[in-house]
């Protein structure tokens, strides 16, 4: 009885030790099925074309080609990428199995999961990018992330107003099911995503003669997943905060297709790390002007980021807790005005330009109120208003923001409260995650993409400054 007990909390320790491993396989078997599943329900011609591109049709023999091509439900690059990240899968629970030294284990796992990344990721997206050049720009991409993100671009280059302009006589006129193509006529992100996006454009033009806005988004990604896991404690949340940000199995697949949400993330990823290493390292006020340059400019990305303005800062004002209210609003805008100003500089230009057409696309178009809104749409609660009969059709208004009210609101004074209690980077970023669901849950739409930046931000909140579970052993000590 001794030795088992002795034995116990060893076991449990191992336990804990698995996680990343089992984390790692249930989201690479993840990536792979819903981007399988994707292709094969709307790229319909990608076997052919794969066959047919002068790049992708050469890597293999054209017996090779029909033979792998067999398999309908993914192509044969496609197929070979599946290979590989099983193999690689396969190596990393080989190392966390049979390797001991801590630091050649530690830099095999990381080296493995960057590779599944790679492979399921970054190359899959490469192989749309490819394919797109050849089929047309309306194709293998997403409508609003990368076909009208670059319209947008080619307006801004033109000297005119991205947010005043329609898109009906760009390829995104060709993309969609036309009663549900009212984005033709509102470009409903804010100007960063399109003025960082234009010095990219203008280069790969010169370069390459053509462009893809999903080679800003995979530079961010990648700029991203180097830094998040810098700010996890342990190196078993580095690696499991790796794996849940490269492998999220929506976000991957979204922007493999080109959606925005990981743009919106990378930004607010460098200003967190700005911030944190220069409080590590006690480097001075420079790094966190940086970070909230940073942190504005995912402000002026998306209106998702706002949400987290709360949190952060409660979070950034934490110094002077407890020295008054006068004394905590000074230090917050003593952090703070480096992001405001910066999201300032970018959206103001737009709102004394012409505000009626930005307000217009980037708010009254996602709440129902513009002529030409978006649908109600999605996973969210607001599928009830169909359910019941509450509304004559899709397009029409109903006032969400009574729910959304009602329930955010409430939510929003008691997560901040709890944050009051332990205020931690990381109590912030999963009030942060938790906030953004109810309002989305309750909101007019709920798509897939707002739930991968969702799971994000939770791992964000879950893994930064994680501490190891440490096994109880007191009752077992002899």
């Amino acid at each position: 009885m001794q030795a088992m007990a002795n034995s116990q909390p060893e076991a449990g320790l191992r336990s804990w030790e698995r996680l990343d491993a089992l984390l790692l396989v249930v989201l690479t078997l993840a990536r792979i099925r819903i981007d399988t599943l994707a292709e094969a329900a709307v790229l319909p011609l990608r076997q052919q074309d794969v066959a047919n591109h002068p790049l992708l049709g050469r890597i293999l023999s054209e017996p090779a080609v029909a033979l792998l091509a067999q398999q309908q439900l993914v192509d044969p690059i496609g197929l070979l990428l599946i290979v590989l990240a099983l193999g690689l899968l396969l190596g990393y629970l080989l190392v966390h199995e049979f390797v001991r030294g801590e630091r050649a284990r530690y830099r095999l796992r990381l080296a493995l999961i960057w590779a599944i990344v790679l492979a399921t990721v970054f190359a899959s997206s490469y192989k749309l990018i490819l394919l797109r050049q050849v089929s047309g720009p309306a194709s293998y991409s997403h409508d609003g992330g990368v076909i009208q993100t670059e319209a947008a671009i080619a307006f801004t280059l033109e000297g005119r107003n991205p947010y005043v302009e329609d898109y009906v006589e760009t390829p995104m006129a060709e993309w969609g099911i036309n009663e549900f193509r009212t984005a033709l006529y509102h470009f409903p992100y804010l100007p960063w995503t399109f003025l960082f996006s234009t010095p990219f454009k203008v280069v790969s033009d010169a370069i390459f003669g053509w462009y893809d806005q999903r080679f800003v988004y995979l530079l961010l990604f990648a700029l991203m997943l180097l830094l998040a896991p810098t700010l996890a404690a342990t190196a078993q949340t580095k690696l499991m905060l790796l794996i849940a940000l490269g492998l999220n199995p929506i976000m991957g697949s979204d922007l493999i297709f080109g959606q925005n949400d990981s743009f919106v993330l990378a930004w607010l990823v460098i200003g967190l790390w700005l911030w944190v290493r220069g409080e590590r390292a006690d480097a001075g006020r420079g790094w966190r002007v940086a970070a909230g340059v940073a942190i504005g400019l995912a402000l002026a990305s998306k209106p998702t980021a706002w949400f987290a303005v709360p949190f952060l800062a409660l979070w950034i004002g934490r110094s002077a807790a407890g020295s008054g209210l006068r004394a905590w609003l000074r230090t917050v805008w003593r952090e703070a005005w480096p992001a405001a100003l910066a999201a300032m500089v970018v959206i103001l230009p737009y709102l004394i330009w012409d505000a009626r057409a930005m307000i217009d696309d980037v708010w009254r178009w996602s709440n129902g109120r513009s002529e030409t809104a978006y649908q109600i749409w999605g996973w969210g609660a607001s599928n009830l208003t169909l359910a019941l009969g509450l509304v004559p059709s899709r397009f029409a208004y109903w006032p969400f923001w009574i729910p959304q009210l009602l329930v955010s609101l409430p939510l929003l004074i008691a997560l901040m409260w709890r944050q009051m209690r332990d205020n931690t980077l990381s109590r912030a970023l999963w009030g942060y995650g938790i906030l953004l669901l109810a309002f989305f849950f309750f909101s007019r739409f709920l798509n897939e993409n707002y739930l991968g930046y969702i799971a994000a931000v939770l791992a964000l909140g879950a893994l930064v400054q994680a501490e190891p579970a440490q096994p109880h052993t007191a009752a077992l000590d002899p």
